[in-house]
This record gives structure tokens, C-alpha cells and sequence, in this order.
């Protein structure tokens, strides 16, 4: 079994900066990819974020240039680092790991959600 545990929500104001962090831990035999996800009220869950064990990145086209995913494969810890906030970004950022135990193949565990509120 794989424990998701998110970190670093908040309420900030438009233009300020948040860091979320995402810890993975249990019987983790690899992790794959590291992602973040969010879900605003009424909207569907979107990917934001995402980054490969070899360092490969991937992000959602609005937070290019703003929003940074960056992992430490030796801690089982994926951050991301969001600048230049806006009201839109507001949601319940959620932490998924796709990783494989010891005894499962690869399989996604999901955090529990922190809430990101960016006030304008």
C-alpha cells in the first residue's frame, strides 16, 4: 500500500506565491510518474502538472511559465512551486503518484486534496 500526503495549501492573494508538497511512503518498490491534479467547484479534475522519475515535465497550457514541478526521487517527494497566482487557480489541489509495491504492479494512489484559494 502507497500513503499520498499533500502539503502547503493556503489562501493567498492574486500575484503571491504557494509551494505544495507531496510525500509518498509504504511499500514503494518504484514510482513512475508524480503529478499534480486540481479541481475547481463544478469543473472537472485536471491535470496541472506532471513529472517522470527521469525528470520529464509536463503542464496544464495555463500555468506554463508560472507553476514549477520538481521532485526528489531519494525523499519519494514531488513539489510544485506556484507564481503569479491567480483567482482562477483556486481549487483542491490533489497529489497522484503512479508507483508500483511490493507486492502490486503499477497502480495510482491520490492524496487526500489541499485547498488553494487566491483571493483577487
Amino acid at each position: 500500500q502507497v500513503q499520498v500526503l499533500e502539503s502547503g495549501g493556503g489562501l493567498v492573494q492574486a500575484g503571491g506565491s504557494l509551494r505544495l508538497s507531496c510525500a509518498a511512503s509504504g511499500s514503494i518498490f518504484s514510482i513512475n510518474v508524480m503529478g499534480w491534479y486540481r479541481q475547481a467547484p463544478g469543473k472537472q479534475r485536471e491535470l496541472v502538472a506532471a513529472i517522470t522519475s527521469g525528470g520529464s515535465t509536463n503542464y496544464e497550457d495555463s500555468v506554463k511559465g508560472r507553476f514549477t514541478i520538481s521532485r526528489d526521487n531519494a525523499k519519494n517527494t514531488v513539489y510544485l512551486q506556484m507564481n503569479t497566482l491567480k483567482p482562477e487557480d483556486t481549487a483542491v489541489y490533489y497529489c497522484n503518484v503512479l508507483a508500483a509495491t511490493m507486492m502490486s504492479p503499477l497502480g495510482d494512489y491520490w492524496g487526500q486534496g489541499t485547498q488553494v484559494t487566491v483571493s483577487s
